[in-house]
């Protein structure tokens, strides 16, 4: 079944629901910060509801990466607005917020508490294992949807931005900027030859 036919299924209020309550669970349960969100919000709207394909969720990503804010806020916007336009965003972005608006004013009135108490710390030691775990499993997904493309030219971007970035220390905002100009070059070019091949 196509993810439009699963979606067109399902009223509004039913779609609503649904993305509200995913929304609520993924940022009530994600350590570690926006990159992990990014994973879990692929495997339930792309793996497991079939909502959005996996193209789709590529592009949504680089927009909630590419715009200023918090990216599992941002991820939470445009996938609520792929799914349910408006109400989607406000449902979304209701559910992304709240868990974390929620623990941090309890953590804030125990924080002195939460500081010196080893058991927390050697909780939250053991979680970074499991953050990067998750992290280096969202860039896996995304490079390999690259990869299976088999576009070199993105392949060589995404090899170059890493290099920039992890080698040459280049700031992160002007390796978006300059891949973001590469790619809509690459897109213009790409319509004109297909427009010129059907003349």
């Amino acid at each position: 079944m196509s993810e439009t036919s699963d979606k067109q299924e399902l009223s509004l209020p039913v779609r609503l629901r649904k993305l509200f309550f995913s929304t609520l669970y993924l940022s009530a349960f994600t350590f570690g910060g926006g990159y992990v969100i990014v994973s879990l919000l692929k495997k339930k709207f792309v793996d497991e509801l079939h909502w959005i394909n996996e193209d789709e969720m590529l592009d949504l990503v680089a927009i909630a990466q590419s715009a200023p804010g918090a990216i599992a806020v941002n991820g939470a916007i445009v996938v609520g607005f792929k799914i349910a336009g408006i109400p989607g965003i406000l449902v979304s972005v209701l559910g992304a917020v709240l868990p974390p608006f929620v623990i941090l004013t309890i953590v804030s009135f125990f924080y002195t508490a939460f500081r010196e108490n080893f058991a927390v710390q050697a909780l939250l030691y053991g979680m970074k294992a499991g953050v990067s775990a998750v992290i280096i499993d969202v860039v896996f997904d995304m490079a390999s949807g690259i990869v299976k493309g088999r576009d070199a030219i993105l392949i060589m971007i995404m090899i170059a931005s890493f290099i920039a970035n992890y080698f040459l220390n280049v700031n992160v905002v002007w390796i978006i900027l300059v891949t973001a100009g590469i790619g809509a070059m690459i897109t213009i070019f790409r319509n004109r030859g297909e427009k010129g091949g059907t003349k």
